[in-house]
């Protein structure tokens, strides 16, 4: 690059660089605005629109619940020690006298308790979507509509499996219209979405943010399939929609983490629907298989001398259950459930719950390293199911077991005529230890085979002194699954 010779040529020259400078600086779009002036708009100019297009079909939910006994009641009830220190006077001022009721009228020790959430309406006869733990324990519900209206609401159906409760109102020709239910399958990450709600009791409120992530598994539920928000839902938004663009409902707002800056949760509105139909009918009757299942972890795979970790372990069937009546057998490896590729147990779950009973199903699965299909008539799921733990397992062993007596088996809450052998210490450091092993488990076997007594789990360990790997089967309370512990005896 040449630069001008002599001072008033360079003062020229300099000048003009300044000029553009200014230009650039004033013209209102900097160089990377102007890298990406053709590739859109960066997002919606506003919500507004949008917001007076939805918000008539979401409602304000107040429940109240009736406790038989305050909470308070211990402290100032008529036997309490403290009206002895500060005279009935003093109570009957401030608490309104606590053995008549806290002066609201109720009976003896009686106090009402009152909560606010969320909900939307879904069609025009008056039903309501919300979240279950907004209405679970409610005596008495009310809703309020965007125009200002109250109603007195009926629980419909609840399923607190899924956190999903429809609720009715007697809707008459001023009622709200319903909301539009969208697909939540296809909307993805980084789409914009609005919830709505009444966070705090303080009214119809607004928020906005971005898809964050799909499939959140929480541990609030057996079917976990949450979408990720960063638009804020706070206490009271529970119940209410998260909308897309286009004004429909892709999900149900239900869950905030405390400790973290935008990270709240939605229920997929696919998922609402699949039980919508039943919700309607009073019930949510679910589809069950009847095993404990566990996710299949690198450990265990090499234990069982396979490749793949994709797909679920059977830990134990239930006896009489729709899989063993088909013959389903413990330490089988179900791959794919009607011709879907189960990924874990959590799949295999949701799969299973959402099939109605009855249905004739086919299971891929691994028996001994070899193939085979097996026709399952899928059964109604219990009313108390017991879900399989998890199992943590990591490496080297140290266990202590006794032969099953009567007295460990109290000791313990087994049953006296159980086979196997009872974890009677952990070796503190150990892999059993860091597998979650404790005492009180019973080890039912080892590497495939049945354990009795100590003579046979000895034995056992006598075959697996060369290997660096040892499966047990362990059953815990009414539970069963196995643990792979790697390293030496």
């Amino acid at each position: 690059m040449r630069f001008p010779k002599g001072k008033s040529n360079a003062v020229k020259f300099y000048g003009h660089l300044v000029l553009i400078f200014c230009m650039l600086l004033f013209s209102g779009a900097g160089p990377s605005e102007a890298a990406f002036s053709g590739s859109g708009q960066q997002g919606p100019p506003s919500f507004a629109d949008l917001a007076e297009r939805v918000n008539h079909a979401v409602v304000n939910i107040s429940t109240t619940q009736v406790l038989k006994e305050s909470p308070m009641q211990p402290f100032i009830g008529p036997n309490s020690p403290f009206r002895d220190f500060f005279g009935d006077e003093f109570f009957k001022r401030f608490f309104g006298d606590g053995s008549q009721g806290q002066g609201q009228g109720q009976g003896q020790g009686q106090m009402k308790t009152h909560a606010l959430g969320s909900g939307f309406v879904i069609d025009d006869d008056g039903l309501i979507l919300t979240n279950n733990h907004v209405v679970e324990k409610a005596d008495e519900i009310k809703i309020k509509t965007d125009a200002g209206k109250d109603y007195d609401a009926k629980v419909v159906a609840r399923d607190a499996k899924t956190d999903i409760a429809l609720i009715r109102v007697k809707a008459g020709a001023d009622f709200p219209k319903p909301a539009q239910l969208g697909d939540s399958g296809a909307i993805r990450v980084g789409d914009w979405v609005m919830a709505s709600g009444n966070p705090f009791g303080l009214g119809n409120t607004i928020t906005a943010g971005i898809i964050s992530a799909k499939g959140r598994i929480i541990g609030a539920g057996p079917y976990d399939d949450f979408l990720q928000t960063d638009a804020a839902i706070n206490p009271g938004n529970s119940g209410g929609p998260l909308f897309n663009m286009n004004g429909e409902v892709v999900g149900v707002n239900t869950a905030i983490v405390a400790q973290g800056q935008g990270i709240g949760f939605a229920i997929p509105i696919n998922l609402v629907k699949e039980i919508l139909p039943q919700l309607k009918s009073g019930k949510v009757t679910r589809g069950w298989l009847g095993v404990m299942i566990q996710d299949i972890t690198p450990e265990l795979a090499e234990s069982f001398g396979i490749k793949q970790t994709n797909g679920v372990l059977v830990g134990d069937v239930v006896t009489d259950g729709p899989a063993d009546k088909a013959g389903l057998k413990r330490g089988d490896i179900i791959t794919t459930f009607n011709g879907k590729e189960l990924e874990n147990a959590h799949s295999l779950s949701r799969f299973v719950a959402s099939i109605p009973p009855n249905t004739k199903t086919t299971l891929q699965i691994v028996r001994d390293g070899k193939n085979q299909e097996i026709k399952v008539t899928i059964g109604t799921m219990p009313e108390e199911t017991a879900e399989a733990p998890a199992a943590e397992e990591k490496s080297a062993w140290g266990l202590t077991v006794q032969n099953l007596t009567p007295e460990l088996a109290q000791r313990f809450g087994l049953d006296e005529n159980e086979r196997g052998v009872v974890i009677s210490e952990i070796q503190s450091g150990s892999t059993a230890a860091d597998a979650k092993l404790r005492p009180g488990d019973l080890i039912k076997q080892v590497n495939r085979q049945n354990i009795q007594n100590i003579r046979d789990y000895n034995q056992a360990l006598q075959k697996a002194k060369k290997s660096d790997s040892l499966l047990l089967l362990i059953k815990r309370g009414k539970n069963t699954f196995y643990v792979a512990l790697k390293g030496t005896p």
